[in-house]
C-alpha cells in the first residue's frame, strides 16, 4: 500500500556572505581542488550511495575529487551545520533530504536558518515510501485497510524509524488526510556560490542522473529521477518546509 508522498535528496550549498565579485571568474576555474560533499547518513544507506553517483559522475566530468563525508547524527542537522559554517565557495557541498524541510519546524532552536542559509543546486531523486503488513494482517488493499483503521480507531499500529524522520511524519500526514486515528510508534533507528558555480554543478548533476547507468542504479534504489532547475528546487524546499511544519504542528511532535 503506497503512501502517496515521496522523500527527496538534492545536492545544495552554503550561502553565507556571499559576495558578486568575480563570480564568473570563479565559475570558470571551478572546481580548482578538491570538493567535498557532506552526507548526514552512515555509509551504505541510501544517501551515501546517491551521494557517492554523484561524486564519482562529478569528478570524472570535473576533474578534481569530490570526497563524500559522512557526518550522521541529530537527523542530518550536523551534516547541515557543517555545510552553514564552511566557507561559501562551492566547495563544501549537502546532499540535503526530507529532514532538512522537517527539522526546521521540528526544531527550535538551530544554530542556521535552512532556506536562508543554504543554496539548491540540482535535484536528484526521490525515494517512494510504502506501507507494508505481515501477510497475515486482514487487509490487503489501501482502500480496506483505510475502512479497517477507521471502524477500529486506536487499534492498527504502524511502525516508523524515530520521532522526526520522514517515515514518522509522512505517517502523521497520512493520519491528518484521512481522518484516521492509527497509532505510530516510533523505534529509534533506521544563493549564488557565486551563481555560476551552482549552474555548473546544475548542468553536470543533471546530465549525470540522463546517464543510463546512473539512472539504473537509482531505479535499482526504489528511487525516481528528479530534474529541474536550481531556482524550481528551491521553490520545492519551501513547499516542502510549509507542508511538514502543518504536519508537525497538527500532530504536536516534538524532538526526542
Amino acid at each position: 500500500m503506497k503512501l502517496f508522498r515521496r522523500s527527496f535528496l538534492h545536492i545544495t550549498a552554503s550561502t553565507a556572505g556571499l559576495s558578486f565579485i568575480s563570480r564568473f571568474a570563479w565559475a570558470e576555474s571551478y572546481p580548482a581542488r578538491p570538493v567535498r560533499l557532506i552526507v548526514g547518513a552512515v555509509p551504505g544507506s541510501a544517501p551515501d550511495v546517491i551521494a557517492r553517483l554523484v561524486a564519482q559522475r562529478l569528478s570524472e566530468r570535473l576533474g578534481q575529487a569530490f570526497v563524500v563525508e559522512n557526518r550522521n547524527g541529530a537527523s542530518g542537522n550536523l551534516a547541515t551545520e557543517a555545510v552553514v559554517r564552511a566557507q561559501p565557495d562551492g566547495y563544501t557541498l549537502l546532499l540535503a533530504s526530507a529532514s532538512n524541510a522537517i527539522n526546521a519546524t521540528l526544531y527550535d532552536n538551530l544554530n542556521f536558518n535552512f532556506i536562508r542559509d543554504i543554496a539548491p543546486v540540482a535535484g536528484v531523486v526521490r525515494f517512494p515510501m510504502v506501507i507494508t503488513a505481515h501477510s497475515s494482517f486482514p487487509t490487503k488493499t489501501l482502500p480496506e485497510f483505510l475502512a479497517s483503521a477507521k471502524a477500529t480507531p486506536g487499534k492498527i499500529n504502524l511502525g516508523t524509524p524515530g520521532i522526526g524522520s520522514p517515515q514518522h511524519v509522512a505517517g502523521e500526514l497520512f493520519k491528518m488526510m484521512t481522518g484516521t486515528s492509527i497509532v505510530l510508534i516510533a523505534y529509534r533507528g533506521g544563493p549564488p556560490a557565486p551563481k555560476g558555480i551552482i549552474d555548473r554543478l546544475d548542468h553536470e548533476i543533471n546530465s549525470g542522473l540522463a546517464d543510463t547507468s546512473i539512472k539504473a542504479r537509482i531505479i535499482d534504489l526504489g528511487g525516481t529521477v528528479l530534474a529541474g532547475s536550481p531556482a524550481e528546487f528551491g521553490e520545492y524546499i519551501a513547499d516542502e518546509t510549509k507542508k511538514w511544519e502543518k504536519v508537525i504542528r497538527f500532530a504536536d511532535i516534538k524532538p526526542e
